[in-house]
């Protein structure tokens, strides 16, 4: 039970209500703790240039990017990884220009999941979002990062969703995020918080383009192109123009694993043939030939960052990863997640946008961790380093080679002796390890923007919690 006091003023400021779910449900004590701030309160429609949402808008989707234009939702906004979302044609949106993301924004979630925050960087640049999320484009009263920071925090994230609307679809309006209070904090606080955000912010940029640089390197060395809709089969919309993959097979070219027609694709035949010769399977460079996968644990929910965080397929995907945490009890070490392991989302649908079969790199930020069961987990012997297994497992190739290998009707999975079978090229040593350190370079600097960010939002929650 909770019980607390409340003065005949705060009765009359909200129309004479009585209840005590109202008056000490969280967002009240929240508001009052801001409210007293012992710093000069603001309201967010005074700290930026505007605060709005897209609207709907008629959207046709298309597979190719140059006629198309990433658009994203209040889930994707999150995500570290932003290349492989929908597309939607250019020819057929109104008003882009007033539509596009730009560096340095906040973006907020508004519809079902709510009160979610991302700053926006290179990545989100030159991109979409949908109705589903508010754009806040700061002034230069306050600063962006302090702005973000304060909304990314639990005092932040309460105010953010007290004033929702909708029975079973929950939504917030940009009018709603106007009259949020924000503290003028210190000159000195602001710069700091500041400064982390922006240097976060640059890390991911950093990070990403470390990325693609070791793609490029990758594809240049093997002698491979990037692939092109064309290249290979896939399930969902086509272009009217796109050729039916149709192609015959003997009887004896079938093995004992399957006949779908998926798995023996004429066009997946044609990309495993342009992969260099003298390359080696997955069972060749991973530790004993076989991939692994986390075995069950009592799931005893504790108190965050009281045992183990346990990551699903749902969360690692996100830039900052928040699982829930376990009781250590019953949990075999073994099952801890090393750092260098590729893993693989082995579970999910064919939709082209889903993370079935797209790879992760386990660095600093999921040493230690507890994986669900829904994983491909590997690790590499001394053919190959872990950096380079996962580029090119995150590749194009990659991922076409790990979807030709799934089996199943509405939840799918990779086919295990499909998936052991597929090819990794073999570059030059020197090569390898290059791709390799940049993959582990770009990943640290992951690690680094995450313990940035989270320094600035915990250092907001101290202060606000200083206050009485």
């Amino acid at each position: 039970m909770i019980a607390g006091k409340i003065k005949l003023s705060d009765v009359g400021e909200c129309r004479s209500r009585l209840d005590g779910s109202y008056h000490l449900s969280e967002a009240q004590i929240v508001k009052k703790r801001i409210l007293s701030s012992p710093y000069p309160l603001l309201n967010l429609g005074n700290v930026t240039e505007r605060i709005w949402h897209a609207g709907r808008w008629k959207r046709v989707y298309v597979d190719n990017p140059k006629t198309g234009i990433t658009l994203l939702g209040s889930s994707a906004m999150l995500k570290g990884d932003l290349s492989h979302e929908k597309l939607i044609s250019k020819k057929y949106t109104d008003d882009i220009p007033d539509k596009i993301l730009q560096a340095g924004w906040i973006l907020i979630s508004c519809s079902g999941t709510i009160g979610n925050c991302a700053f926006t960087n290179a990545q989100h640049a030159g991109k979409l979002a949908s109705e589903d999320v508010i754009r806040l484009k700061p002034n230069n009263i306050l600063g962006a990062g302090l702005i973000y920071a304060y909304l990314a925090s639990k005092y932040g994230y309460v105010m953010l969703t007290q004033g929702t609307s909708g029975s079973v679809i929950q939504h917030i309006e940009p009018e709603n995020v106007e009259v949020i209070p924000i503290p003028n904090f210190p000159d000195s606080f602001k710069s700091e918080i500041n400064q982390l955000i922006q240097d976060s912010s640059k890390l991911r940029d950093e990070a990403m383009y470390e990325l693609e640089v070791a793609d490029k390197l990758l594809k240049e060395k093997a002698g491979l192109r990037t692939l092109t809709p064309e290249d290979y089969d896939y399930f969902g919309q086509h272009s009217a123009t796109r050729k039916p993959s149709c192609f015959a097979r003997k009887v004896s070219e079938f093995g004992a694993v399957t006949f779908n027609a998926f798995n023996n694709s004429e066009r997946i035949k044609a990309i495993i043939s342009s992969i260099p010769k003298g390359h080696l399977t997955i069972k060749d460079v991973i530790e004993g030939g076989e991939t692994f996968s986390s075995t069950g644990a009592p799931s005893i929910e504790v108190k965050p960052h009281c045992g183990i965080m346990l990551i699903n397929q749902k969360d690692i995907f996100d830039t900052i990863i928040t699982g829930k945490y376990i009781s250590r009890r019953g949990v075999k070490t073994d099952n801890l997640v090393k750092y260098g392991e590729v893993l693989i989302a082995s579970d999910g649908t064919l939709g082209e946008n889903e993370t079935f079969c797209r790879a992760v790199y386990a660095n600093e930020d999921l040493e230690g961790a507890f994986l669900s069961s829904h994983f491909i987990r590997m690790r590499v012997n001394d053919k190959v380093p872990s950096g380079y297994l996962y580029c090119w497992l995150n590749s194009d190739y990659g991922f076409r080679l790990i979807r030709r290998t799934q089996a199943g009707t509405k939840i799918c999975h990779p086919i295990n002796k499909l998936f052991l079978s597929i090819p990794v090229p073999i570059l030059a040593d020197k090569d390898m390890k290059e791709i390799d350190r940049m993959v582990r370079d770009a990943h640290t600097k992951r690690h680094h923007a995450n313990v940035k960010e989270l320094k600035a939002i915990a250092m907001v929650e101290a202060e606000i919690e200083k206050w009485n």
